[in-house]
């Protein structure tokens, strides 16, 4: 008989960006099931559209599957409970099995707040946000240090995930002595099309539109929470311009041991993606793209040979792009998948035929 794999009963709290995107990108996997969804669509029609048609990424390629019946969304003939709450603690994961939630309405974002979900009937959740006091996982850098008595785990940012497994690739072969990334970042929801008010800096209140935009990352100190020999050396900054999606790491770093050519360089990187797992995470791309040619991409690291250049054999900047919605939500589900072959013991890792 065939092999049955195994699939990770998922919820999903916030349905914007990063919910929409990783419900579409778990319709592409057979390790990941879906079983609730918590919304605050206008109406179940207005649900099903959002899902099915995106500015950014598409139609889905699943829309003729999706519909809504008898107040629940379906894929096929697979029922997805939804709920539409405010309050977390009236969400009964319990009752449909939900054990693994993806939180992702940026807003509980501590270990205190997301345990509301544990309350309800999870068993794990997984903060689609940089936390204060949650363990941080970065799927290809730190995995394996996630244990069973874990409850709630933060995911990291998108930038994050983009410049650990770089960062940990070149630390690895050749020793980082400091690093100063720049990431430029497309603009998020948070923006205003037009000149408003921010709670964060007065920059960040004006128009995405018609604006580059410096201000802060936490992503280069982030590097330490999942690389902490890296303690102390990496510090960097965010440019937001003016694109919907798709962001790219500008990573300046002085070596240890030498680089003596370009390709030096990048073959620790070009062998790190022919990894069975990290190959899912990092890549090296050799031809002349612009940002828009990344969208989709699965990778959450995809280093730009081209546009790299070595200064002299103990300085070079690398360029590495990131679909910061796409790459980062199938990053979740990896996550998701790792804390369940951890959790009970059962592998879904299907290797290449």
């Amino acid at each position: 008989m065939p092999s049955v794999i195994p699939q990770v009963p998922v919820g999903i709290n916030g349905f914007g960006r990063i919910g929409r995107a990783a419900f579409r990108a778990s319709l592409d996997r057979s390790d990941i099931l879906v079983v609730a969804i918590n919304h605050t669509a206008p109406s179940l029609e207005y649900l099903l559209h959002a899902i099915k048609y995106d500015s950014t990424h598409g139609t889905c390629r699943h829309a003729d599957e999706l519909s809504i019946r008898d107040g629940s969304l379906f894929y096929r003939e697979h029922k997805i409970a939804l709920f539409s709450q405010r309050d977390p603690s009236l969400i009964d994961w319990g009752s449909v099995g939900a054990d693994y939630i993806i939180e992702s309405t940026g807003k509980m974002l501590t270990i205190e707040s997301a345990s509301q979900h544990i309350k309800s009937g999870a068993k794990k959740v997984v903060i689609s946000a940089p936390s204060k006091d949650a363990k941080t996982i970065v799927v290809g850098v730190n995995r394996k240090e996630y244990t069973s008595d874990m409850n709630i785990i933060s995911n990291a940012s998108c930038t994050t995930n983009c410049l650990a497994p770089l960062a940990k690739v070149i630390h690895k072969e050749f020793g980082i002595e400091t690093g100063m990334m720049t990431t430029v970042h497309a603009s998020t929801s948070s923006q205003g099309i037009l000149d408003g008010f921010s709670k964060k800096s007065r920059r960040l209140g004006r128009g995405v539109g018609s604006n580059i935009i410096p201000t802060t990352t936490g992503a280069a100190k982030a590097v330490q929470l999942v690389l902490p020999e890296l303690a102390g050396k990496f510090t960097g900054i965010s440019i937001r311009v003016p694109v919907n999606n798709v962001s790219m790491v500008d990573l300046t770093v002085s070596l240890t041991r030498p680089a003596a050519t370009k390709e030096e360089l990048l073959e620790p990187l070009r062998k790190a993606s022919t990894h069975p797992r990290l190959g899912n995470v990092l890549c090296v791309n050799d031809d002349e793209l612009v940002s828009s040619d990344f969208l989709g991409f699965n990778q959450s690291c995809i280093v730009d040979s081209a546009a790299t250049v070595l200064l002299n054999p103990h300085t070079a900047k690398i360029i590495a792009w990131y679909d910061n919605e796409w790459g980062y939500s199938v990053r979740i589900l990896d996550l998701l998948v790792h804390m369940f072959e951890v959790d009970t013991g059962i592998s879904t890792f299907q290797p290449s035929s």
